[in-house]
């Protein structure tokens, strides 16, 4: 069926875990010489090829294959090795999501405030993954196998590149089409960019190759391989972005033809037997998506990263809870929906300001803030009442810890758990030897593109949405959405109100999943990063309180920042006073897209840089 596993496929996970390449992929590396006709000879050769393309595609150069980064064996080593700020976590730092002033991730912050410049070299651009893909697919047809063998291998290399080539057109817009390996003679070293409605028709064959080709399961001996569900999977994700993109950046009128193949491309995900993790626990199933040691067998997950004690390890509980100064947006804690009594024994989920104005929901405390809301936010966010039992070793601090007050602090007051496991912050101390499993891709993306497809088209219906979004509210206990009963949130009152719905559900389901940056550009929404970002309620009275009071020595009064919200007079944490990041920006002539670094355009003056970006 549809089970795959993504393993970063270094020599030492390939040996342990006992993949049929174990022996040549420890003699010998894949090669990228071009004449080398003696490597393409077995269905061996091309598994140990494609395991390179793996390996390649996770190393941090490229937005796709993001986990929560990672080391290798050695236990010594001191450098900030990964999960601080390469893990998928992090990258909602670009975003309106999540608030930092942690040094490993200020480029990502700069972007988020609109502060980038254009780099003097890296930027995302960076070539060599497509050029492995190519020297692949230029020679794997000549080994002797059955084409049914060959073809599953070359779904893997179609499957990489379209989702390489996703990642340049968000980033970049217009990027030259490369579909062969080239050298150092190949006029198309020099050649300009390719509009993206063109490279993006190509990135449309390339998925559909790998839909086509992928198998829907290898067998058991070769798990760590792409399948025919990522495949649909990732196929729906491309062609909602690019829908969208084009319809909202005014790129033409074919947008619903992209709408369509997303849809197709979902419902044919569907069919394969992939269903929403639920064992009727709504206060934890959720979570344990995230701090799982192992996924393996979970109906959700379609792609993972799989971490193995003394292989391939990481520290992202040590991280999430010792690093500090960063934290979830109130913005962000916003959108979660809160919960009040219907008359009839159950529940009905609100828009935050309506509950307010309804006198069910009430920001007086911070555990008010949390009670009588989606069950996911305290899956999300850290409750201070389950602080000592869910964290390890934290015993003698109370939360939540804001700037001026020593160690665990949060810049928001809003401190982040999603991915924070005890037992693996316990063995990890000192060593970062946590083995958690990053989940890359899961079903809850593949229900929530199909049903923004169709509302996009008009098509939605009230069946979609109870196979689709309803799924995701069973599951964390909440009420069900009712196209004919929705509540107009007033922070989205221009928006449709389906459509306000699904986004919203697809902020709260993907929370730092490295999603909703891109969804803001997709959707022409990047404004929403020129706010001010704001953390938890905190009234100057909050001082007096044991907890902040200064003269118990819990907080320097100096350094908490206050920003007094002139409709409701609630003062709240102003996260980025006093910072570059204060005063943020979002020019939409400009940042839609990113700038090529400077020594790109220096090597080749036919690549042109992205408008209103000056080197």
């Amino acid at each position: 069926m549809k089970k795959h596993i993504y393993y970063i496929a270094s020599l030492a996970i390939v040996s342990v875990l006992g993949t049929s390449c174990n022996d040549s992929f420890l003699d010998r590396t894949p090669t990228h010489d071009l004449n080398d006709k003696s490597f393409w000879n077995t269905a061996n050769d091309l598994e140990v090829y494609c395991n390179g393309i793996y390996n390649e595609a996770s190393n941090g150069d490229y937005d796709i294959m993001v986990g929560f980064g990672s080391r290798g064996t050695s236990s010594t080593t001191s450098a900030a090795w990964g999960s601080s700020y390469k893990a998928m976590l992090w990258r909602d730092v670009q975003s309106d999501n999540l608030a930092s002033k942690v040094t490993s991730q200020a480029s990502m912050a700069e972007v988020a405030a609109g502060l980038e410049v254009v780099p003097n070299s890296g930027g995302g651009w960076v070539w060599s993954l497509l050029r492995r893909i190519n020297v692949f697919l230029a020679n794997y047809d000549a080994v002797k196998e059955p084409q049914s063998v060959k073809d599953k291998y070359a779904g893997e290399a179609y499957f990489f590149r379209a989702w390489f080539y996703l990642d340049k057109v968000q980033r970049f817009g217009d990027v030259p089409w490369i579909d062969k390996p080239l050298t150092t003679e190949s006029e198309e070293v020099y050649g300009p960019r390719d509009p993206r409605a063109t490279v993006m028709s190509h990135v449309l064959e390339d998925i559909d190759k790998a839909c086509s080709y992928l198998p829907e399961s290898w067998n058991g001996t070769q798990m760590c391989r792409a399948t025919k569900g990522a495949a649909y999977a990732l196929k729906s994700r491309i062609c909602l972005y690019e829908g969208t993109y084009r319809k909202y950046h005014g790129l033409g009128n074919d947008y619903n033809e992209w709408f369509t193949e997303a849809v197709n491309a979902a419902e044919a995900c569907m069919k394969l037997g992939y269903s929403i993790y639920n064992t009727n626990h709504p206060e934890s199933d959720y979570a344990s998506l995230f701090n799982s040691e192992d996924l393996e067998g979970n109906s959700e997950i379609i792609l993972y990263q799989k971490y193995v004690s003394g292989i391939q390890h990481h520290r992202l509980s040590g991280y999430i809870v010792s690093n500090e100064q960063w934290g979830a947006t109130k913005d962000f804690v916003d959108d979660f929906l809160c919960l009040e009594d219907n008359g009839n024994g159950g529940k009905r989920a609100l828009p935050r300001e309506v509950a307010m104005e309804r006198g069910t929901y009430s920001e007086d405390t911070y555990e008010d803030i949390l009670t009588n809301r989606d069950p996911r936010l305290t899956q999300v966010i850290l409750d201070p009442k389950q602080a000592h039992s869910i964290l390890y070793n934290k015993d003698k601090y109370e939360f939540p810890r804001i700037a001026g007050m020593t160690n665990m602090e949060s810049c928001s007051g809003y401190h982040v758990i999603k991915y924070y496991n005890k037992e693996n912050d316990a063995k990890g101390s000192g060593s970062g030897n946590e083995t958690t499993d990053a989940p890359i891709i899961r079903y809850a993306e593949v229900l929530l593109n199909l049903a923004e497809a169709k509302a996009e088209l008009g098509t939605l219906t009230q069946d979609d949405v109870d196979k689709t979004i309803n799924l995701l509210r069973k599951r964390a206990g909440m009420p069900d959405l009712v196209l004919s009963q929705i509540v107009v949130d007033p922070k989205y009152a221009s928006l449709d109100p389906k459509l306000a719905e699904i986004r919203r559900e697809r902020r709260v389901e993907l929370c730092f999943e490295n999603t909703r940056y891109q969804d803001l550009m997709r959707w022409k929404e990047g404004t929403k990063l020129s706010q001010r970002v704001l953390g938890m309620r905190f009234e100057p009275s909050y001082f007096d309180a044991p907890h902040f009071n200064p003269a118990e020595g819990h907080v320097d009064r100096e350094l908490v920042h206050l920003y007094v919200d002139t409709k409701t007079g609630y003062s709240y944490l102003d996260v980025y006073k006093g910072t570059d990041y204060e005063t943020r920006t979002f020019d939409e002539k400009k940042h839609y897209l990113r700038p090529i670094p400077k020594n790109v355009r220096g090597l080749n003056p036919a690549i042109e840089q992205n408008p209103y970006w000056e080197d």
